[in-house]
């Protein structure tokens, strides 16, 4: 039976569009109640959860001169080592799983998705509690019970060796009921849940939601008159409740349960709702790399992978964006990287598993509702004593990316375009200020198309021989000087009829290849991408990675050691895949299968050259398990702002939250890269927003420039001697503490920590830590930055937090120690000066002052 259908409407084509969409509707949290068999579960209870958890059920407290009520309850898991302290409970006497048929509505644009909630065929309003068990491998090892559980959970219980027994599986029944529109008629179905806990390792509890043996019964109510009655002196009316049974059917009468019923074939639950308590002063964290909030409770988090927008909310761009396409302007929630993770300042942590869409209700102070779009729900409950022992448990599951090359690390990444002549003009310009290069990243390598949103490039992944004249004279040179060259390319491909010097045509290609994504028409699905189509690579198809493995080989075989892997988020929610699975959950992997194309012929090229230093690719799209693939991120594309939802801000947000969800290596953009030079809006990049973005960006694990969309109307690093002086500076101050980032990048291979971090991985119980935005982050432990993000400012608001341990704080320019713990000081941060902090008598404080005084800068 159906579980989810979409209506897929798409705005590719709107010229004006509502400048101030709505958010996309989703159900209002649902309240249900709960009761449980009374024979079986009227007293409180302990389970045990494999070897190191315990779930307690305690039963609510019936009047003492009356029988034990069997309504309400609630569980709770704590860890063994601490058991009075939870790390999950439910609600008392409200419902912890419940259920949903709904209609799915889809709204897609150039990247930009809206999944709105329909209309309800049934949710469920009654949870009930039958039993709960403990079971033993050699309770599943029965031919009976193992055909049982087996059918519930699937193949994964077929080998139980890795298996910490016990497991604990708590089932009942959900109910609903409906009343039939138009009619004297009452639906009422009811579904069977398990709810399964399992120990998967020594701080890891997964759950798992399944449902089963649906029944329907439609009732028709007697046609008796209402009657009315006094109560209280007032007046009330009586409508006649009983209902008589027309008929009950099973779920397996799938054309019945359809035509009788006209639940346009929703039969069976395509919604999960997970219940949970929480704190009033309860903090939430992560949820992927986000832009505009650190903390998030009081709200609801959509988990859906595409573009952040263009202004996310600052305004007036935002209006403009959505106005001209359709929610391209985007809102406080877009990201190119969700993930279904969380930590709270009560050290409580938990993911999805899977791909599904979900979101995550926060709207209530003393609980969560996940809402999980799928007929089934996984996920795991973390135990940690702090904010870097849960990042280190998190990781160990969902993967850590390996140690990026020294040559990456080393000097700044010089983003230029424009061909061979310029490259050697600029290079000339920054060898005379003294500027320590890692790489020149030439994202134009294969030429350059001008659209009506600027200079973009033909997506046609080869070198176009006439703009860069002298390629490999140029690479030769820049390798002398130990530096390597980069470039670019994304999973898609263009039409390239209108370019006149193509050696191959990969659209071309993959078209006679049968490699590209496929419409409902089953022909090749034409993306609109800003000003032109392109087709999307079919990563699903085996044969799509081995051929585009070897575009990558010839891009490396031409001289290039590293590229931006661009875009993955924008599979259409629609689209019509070879391995035939979920759209929508295959839109939310679909970053995860690019980045691991990538990976693999990384690790393929490193074994076959063992002798160099290793490849580098980073991707800006992700999800939970990017980290695995993905060698290092970058934050897409910020405005060329101040502003605080997508500008200078919204990166170091994006930084710190991407951090602490399991993203170790991450940057931005130096500057900024989105642009508008229009009559009636204008957003350029200024020498003093492109100096304080240098300032920050020098304390990010690399340090990259990009032109933007609009090189011309921004202020670039060569500009003027003042921008090339400051750039000199800038990176020389990134270098000055490349041994550490060398050690901390180590660390973030082994557990997962990332290279800058919010200070409530280190300050978890200091409550002005704990809603801090962008104001200031840490370098590891030892290093703290306080950046300038206000146009204009020449002084910042340094907060030296609260610690169990005693250290001071130095300020590197002055020398002036900070003792305090606590207490928040103005410090004079001048254009050059930015406010950084290392501990006092720190190793790494020492280091990094003596090679700031050996480049001159200190």
């Amino acid at each position: 039976m159906a579980q989810i259908q979409y209506k897929n409407s798409k705005k590719h084509h709107k010229h004006i569009n509502n400048p101030f969409p709505s958010a996309p509707k989703s159900l209002p949290l649902i309240h249900s109640k709960l009761s449980f068999d009374n024979e079986k579960l009227s007293h409180a209870r302990d389970f045990s959860i494999g070897e190191n958890f315990n779930l307690t059920w305690v039963p609510t407290n019936g009047d003492e001169e009356k029988k034990p009520s069997n309504k309400g309850g609630y569980l709770f898991i704590s860890h063994q080592s601490e058991l009075d302290k939870t790390i999950w409970s439910t609600v008392p006497g409200e419902a912890f799983i419940s259920g949903a048929a709904v209609e799915t509505e889809v709204e897609e644009s150039r990247g930009s998705f809206a999944i709105k909630d329909g209309e309800v065929m049934f949710i469920s309003r009654h949870q009930t509690i039958e039993k709960i068990l403990s079971l033993y491998k050699s309770d599943l090892e029965l031919e009976s019970k193992g055909r049982e559980y087996n059918a519930i959970f699937g193949d994964s219980y077929t080998d139980h060796e890795w298996t910490h027994f016990p497991i604990v599986v708590i089932t009942g029944l959900l109910l609903c009921t409906k009343n039939v529109p138009k009619s004297r008629k009452r639906l009422s179905v009811t579904a069977r849940y398990w709810f399964l806990l399992e120990q998967k390792n020594s701080t890891q509890v997964s759950f798992s939601v399944n449902f089963g043996e649906y029944n329907y019964k439609l009732e028709t109510r007697p046609l008796q008159k209402s009657k009315f009655y006094y109560k209280s002196s007032k007046l009330h009316l009586r409508r006649p409740r009983s209902y008589f049974s027309d008929f009950s059917i099973n779920y397996k009468d799938e054309e019945q349960v359809n035509e009788t019923l006209n639940l346009k074939g929703f039969g069976e639950f395509n919604r999960v709702y997970v219940t949970f308590s929480s704190e009033t002063d309860e903090r939430f964290y992560g949820f992927g790399e986000q832009f505009s909030c650190m903390e998030f409770k009081g709200k609801k988090v959509p988990i859906l992978v595409q573009e952040q927008g263009i202004g996310r909310g600052d305004q007036p761009i935002t209006f403009a964006a959505n106005l001209v396409s359709h929610r391209s302007g985007g809102d406080w929630s877009t990201t190119y990287a969700p993930s279904p993770f969380y930590m709270t300042s009560k050290m409580r942590s938990l993911y999805l598993e899977g791909y599904n869409y979900s979101i995550f209700d926060l709207t209530k102070h003393d609980r969560v509702q996940v809402q999980i779009h799928g007929s089934h729900a996984k996920g795991r409950i973390l135990f940690g004593s702090s904010p870097d022992v849960l990042i280190e448990s998190y990781t160990e599951t969902i993967g850590r990316p390996p140690p990026l090359p020294n040559w990456i690390l080393s000097g700044a990444i010089v983003g230029m375009q424009g061909g061979t002549g310029v490259v050697r003009q600029v290079w000339d310009q920054l060898q005379d200020f003294d500027v320590p290069i890692s790489a020149f990243w030439l994202q134009d390598w294969v030429g350059q198309r001008k659209t009506i949103i600027g200079s973009q490039l033909w997506w046609n992944w080869e070198l176009d021989h006439m703009h860069y004249y002298g390629w490999r004279e140029l690479v030769n040179d820049l390798t002398d000087h130990n530096i390597r060259v980069m470039a670019y390319c994304n999973p898609c491909l263009a039409p390239i009829d209108g370019k006149a010097n193509k050696i191959r045509n990969f659209f071309e290609e993959a078209k006679a290849k049968e490699m590209l994504v496929r419409d409902e028409n089953g022909e090749h699905y034409l993306i609109s991408n800003t000003c032109f189509d392109v087709g999307m690579l079919d990563l699903t198809n085996p044969g799509v990675n081995t051929w585009f493995k070897s575009i990558l080989q010839e891009m490396v075989d031409c001289g290039i050691r590293g590229w931006m892997a661009d875009f993955g988020e924008g599979l259409p929610i629609d689209a019509h895949l070879y391995s035939g699975e979920d759209p929508v959950e295959a839109h939310n992997r679909y970053p995860e299968m690019w980045a691991q194309v990538n990976r693999e012929f990384v690790e393929e090229w490193r074994l076959k050259h063992p002798e160099e230093e290793s490849l580098v690719f980073f991707v800006r799209a992700g999800f939970r398990e990017s980290s695995k693939w993905a060698m290092l991120f970058w934050e897409g594309d910020q405005m060329v702002s101040w502003q605080a939802n997508d500008g200078i801000k919204s990166s170091i947000v994006g930084l710190l939250s991407s951090g602490i969800s399991g993203i170790p290596f991450n940057h931005s953009d130096i500057g900024g890269y989105c642009g508008v030079d229009m009559p009636f809006l204008k957003y350029k990049r200024s020498e003093e927003l492109l100096m304080r973005w240098m300032e920050l960006n020098a304390f990010s694990v690399v340090f990259r420039t990009h032109e933007g969309n609009k090189p011309s109307s921004n202020c670039q690093f060569y500009s003027n001697k003042w921008t090339l002086s400051h750039f000199s500076r800038c990176a020389k101050l990134y270098k000055a503490w490349m041994f550490y980032r060398l050690q901390l990048v180590k660390e973030a291979t082994t557990r997962g920590l990332p290279v800058v971090r919010h200070l409530f991985l280190h300050y978890p119980q200091d409550k002005r830590v704990q809603r801090l935005t962008y104001q200031q982050f840490l370098v590891g432990t030892d290093i703290m930055v306080v950046p300038v993000v206000d146009k204009g400012k020449k002084s910042v608001n340094a907060y030296f937090p609260l610690s169990s341990e005693t250290h001071s704080w130095l300020h590197i320019w002055t020398g002036e120690v900070y003792n305090q713990q606590g207490f928040e000081a103005e410090i004079e941060a001048p254009v050059g000066y930015p406010a950084v902090f290392v501990k006092t008598g720190s190793e790494v404080g020492q280091g990094f002052l003596r090679n700031l005084k050996e480049f001159n800068i200190l």
